[in-house]
C-alpha cells in the first residue's frame, strides 16, 4: 500500500548519489549568491529608515489588539475549533471526494491548482490551514479601529505581502509538485535553481533582480518594436519617431502617442501579432511616437515642466511642420495621459486651438483613490526617496520596477522564486515581461514634483493647483473630444479611480472599461478575440450605475476606438512617407539606453 502510495506521487525510486551531489551542488551556489549579495548590499541608515514607516501602524495595530485580551482569546478559541472542523473535513475528504473543503476561496488560486493538493490529505490540509491562517489574521485586522484609512491600508497592505510570502507553496517541503519534482529528478532542479539564483544575483545591480523572461529571446528592433519608421526630431528628453505608413491613403488628422517615461514606448509596439502602433498605421493614421530619454545624472534637474514643453508640446510643433496640419489627435498612456491632459489644459488656457482629439489610456488625472500605489506615498517615504535621488540625481528603475512587482507579489515575484530556483526552469519568452523588465531611471525634480503634487497632494485636478510655465492648469478648461479607457483589474490605476475624469472634462467624451489590467488590457490586438469591454452610451457620473447598465462587447476595444476617432481624423489623403533620412532608423537610439 505505502509503494502503490508513492508510485502514485512520484513514479520514481530517487537515485541517492546523484540527489547528493545535487543537493551539494545547489548549496555551493546559494552560498556563492549569498557571499555575492552580502557584497551588493550594505545594510545600514538606508535600510534602516526604509522599514520606518511601517512602525507606527504595525505598533498601534499590537496596542489596540493586546489591550483587547478578550477578544483576542476568543479568536484563538475559534481558531482552535476552525481547525479541529478542518482536521475533520480532510479526514472525511479522505474516504469521500465529494466532500466539500472546509474553508473555500472564490475563484482559482493558480498556487494550487496541481491535483495532489486535494488528493493527497496531508497537503489537502496544508493548502487550507493556510487560508484559514490568512482569514484569521485578516478577521483580526478587521476589527481595529484607531488607524486612520491611509495607516489600515498599509497595515493590511503589508500583511499580505507576509502571507503571500509564506505561502506552502513556496517551500521544497511543503509543495508537493515540487518534492515531486526532486524526488523524480534526483534533486536536479534544485542544482540548476541554485545556478538560476547566482545568475540573477550577478546580473542584478543591488539586492536581487529576479529573471521573470528569456532576455536573451528577444532584440529591439529585430523582432520587437519593428513597425517601420524614423526618428525625426530629438531634444534631451525625447526622440519623436515617425511610422512609415502601410496605406495608400491616410486619415488627414496626424496622431501623436505620449507613453509613460517610466516605462519604455515600445509596450505599444511589441511584435507585429500585438503591436498596437502597427494596427493603428494599417487603419489609415499618419502616427508619430514620443520615446523617452533614459536619463541620467545630467538630467537630474529636468522637471515636469520641461516633461510638457520637451514632450508632448515640441512634438505638436514639430508634427505641424511636416504635416502641415495645425491639429493632431493626442493620445497618452498612464503617466504620459496625465501629462496630455496637462498640456491640453496649457493650451486650452493659452487659447492655443493644435489638439483635435484626446485619447486616455489607464490614466490617472484624480488620485484620489490610486489604489495599492498609496502605500508608497507618504511625507516620510517622499523625503527618504528625495534624499535617495539627490545623491545620484535620479531614481534607478529597479527601484520602482520593485514597487510595482509588490503589486502583484504573486504573480511577478514567487511564481518565478517558485518557477526559476525551486522548479530550476527557465523563464519563459514572453515580450510583455521583457518590456517590463527594461526600466528607466527617472530625473529627480520631475519625480519629486510629480510625487508631491499629484499623489500626495491631487494638485492637478483642483482648479489652478498646479503652475506650468507660468500657466494655471485647471483641467475643466479642457473642451475637446476624449475617450477615456480603464481596464478593470488594474492595480496601478484602478478603473474607478480612472472614471472620476469623466466630472472634469468638458467636452464629449467616451468612458469605456475593458478586462484584464493595466497592460494586458490595453495591449490586446482584435486578432487575438481575447478578453472583452464595456460600454456605456448614457451620461452617468456614477461608475456604480455605469458598470451596473453598461453593455459588453467581446473582443478587443480597439475596433471601438478605432470607430471613435475614425469619425473625428478628417478625409483621406495620401499616405505621408517620410522625408529624406530622418536621424535614424525607429525605434531609434533612445528606448535601446539601458539603466
Amino acid at each position: 500500500m505505502e509503494k502503490q502510495s508513492f508510485e502514485a506521487f512520484a513514479p520514481h525510486m530517487p537515485d541517492i548519489s546523484k540527489m547528493t551531489s545535487n543537493v551539494l551542488n545547489a548549496y555551493a551556489n546559494y552560498q556563492a549568491a549569498f557571499n555575492e549579495l552580502l557584497h551588493k548590499v550594505q545594510p545600514g541608515d538606508d535600510a534602516l529608515e526604509s522599514q520606518a514607516h511601517l512602525q507606527e501602524p504595525f505598533f498601534k495595530a499590537w496596542q489596540e489588539i493586546a489591550s483587547s485580551p478578550e477578544q483576542l482569546w476568543e479568536h484563538g478559541v475559534k481558531m482552535a475549533n476552525d481547525y479541529y472542523s478542518l482536521w475533520q473535513n480532510v479526514l472525511e475528504q479522505a474516504v469521500n471526494s465529494g466532500v466539500e473543503p472546509f474553508v473555500k476561496q472564490d475563484g482559482k488560486d493558480s498556487r494550487f491548482q496541481d491535483e495532489a493538493w486535494e488528493r493527497l490529505p496531508a497537503y489537502n490540509f496544508i493548502k487550507q490551514s493556510y487560508y484559514l491562517n490568512q482569514n484569521w489574521i485578516n478577521d483580526l485586522l478587521a476589527k481595529i479601529k484607531t488607524l486612520d484609512p491611509k495607516e489600515k491600508h498599509k497595515l493590511t497592505f503589508y500583511t499580505k505581502q507576509l502571507i503571500d510570502a509564506l505561502s506552502p507553496s513556496n517551500f521544497l517541503a511543503t509543495n508537493p509538485v515540487i518534492l515531486r519534482q526532486t524526488i523524480e529528478s534526483d534533486a536536479e532542479n534544485l542544482a540548476k535553481g541554485a545556478k538560476n539564483f547566482l545568475h540573477d544575483v550577478k546580473q542584478s545591480k543591488a539586492s536581487l533582480a529576479i529573471s521573470t523572461t528569456d532576455f536573451k529571446a528577444f532584440e529591439l528592433g529585430k523582432n520587437i518594436a519593428v513597425t517601420p519608421g524614423k526618428v525625426v526630431y530629438q531634444n534631451e528628453l525625447m526622440q519623436l519617431i515617425q511610422y512609415s505608413p502601410l496605406t495608400e491613403k491616410v486619415h488627414k488628422t496626424p496622431l501623436i502617442m505620449v507613453p509613460a517615461w517610466i516605462n519604455k514606448y515600445y509596450i505599444l509596439d511589441l511584435q507585429d501579432k500585438n503591436s498596437y502602433v502597427r494596427w493603428a498605421v494599417e487603419q489609415g493614421f499618419t502616427v508619430f511616437m514620443v520615446s523617452w530619454k533614459n536619463p541620467g545624472a545630467s538630467l537630474s534637474n529636468k522637471s515636469y515642466e520641461d516633461y510638457m514643453k520637451e514632450g508632448p508640446l515640441a512634438a505638436i510643433a514639430k508634427v505641424q511642420a511636416i504635416t502641415k496640419e495645425a491639429k493632431v489627435n493626442l493620445l497618452g498612456y498612464c503617466l504620459g495621459g496625465t501629462l496630455v491632459a496637462t498640456t491640453a489644459a496649457y493650451l486650452a488656457a493659452k487659447k492655443k486651438d493644435w489638439i483635435n482629439s484626446l485619447t486616455f489610456l489607464t490614466t490617472l488625472v484624480d488620485f484620489t483613490e490610486c489604489g495599492d500605489v498609496g502605500v508608497f506615498i507618504d511625507e516620510k517615504q517622499i523625503e527618504m526617496l528625495e534624499k535617495r535621488m539627490s545623491k545620484r540625481g535620479y531614481l534607478e528603475g529597479y527601484e520602482m520596477a520593485g514597487t510595482f512587482s509588490m503589486l502583484r507579489a504573486n504573480d511577478m515575484i514567487w511564481s518565478f522564486v517558485v518557477n526559476n530556483y525551486l522548479m530550476g526552469k527557465d523563464p519563459f519568452p514572453f515580450d510583455i515581461l521583457y518590456w517590463n523588465a527594461d526600466s528607466t531611471r527617472l530625473p529627480h525634480a520631475m519625480h519629486s514634483y510629480y510625487l508631491r503634487n499629484m499623489y500626495q497632494n491631487n494638485l492637478l485636478v483642483k482648479p489652478d493647483g498646479i503652475t506650468v510655465d507660468g500657466v494655471p492648469i485647471d483641467l475643466r478648461k479642457i473642451k475637446l473630444p476624449a475617450y477615456i479607457l480603464a481596464t478593470r483589474d488594474d492595480h496601478i490605476a484602478p478603473w474607478h479611480a480612472v472614471f472620476k475624469a469623466m466630472e472634469l472634462y468638458k467636452g464629449q467624451h467616451r468612458f469605456v472599461l475593458s478586462a484584464s489590467g493595466h497592460v494586458a488590457g490595453v495591449v490586446n490586438h482584435p486578432s487575438k478575440q481575447k478578453y472583452c469591454y464595456w460600454v456605456n452610451e448614457g451620461d452617468v457620473h456614477d461608475y456604480n450605475k455605469w458598470f451596473a447598465h453598461s453593455k459588453q462587447y467581446p473582443g478587443s476595444w480597439w475596433l471601438d476606438w478605432h470607430m471613435w476617432i475614425e469619425g473625428l481624423s478628417g478625409e483621406l489623403v495620401p499616405g505621408r512617407t517620410i522625408s529624406g533620412k530622418g536621424l535614424e532608423d525607429a525605434p531609434g537610439s533612445y528606448v535601446k539606453e539601458r539603466v
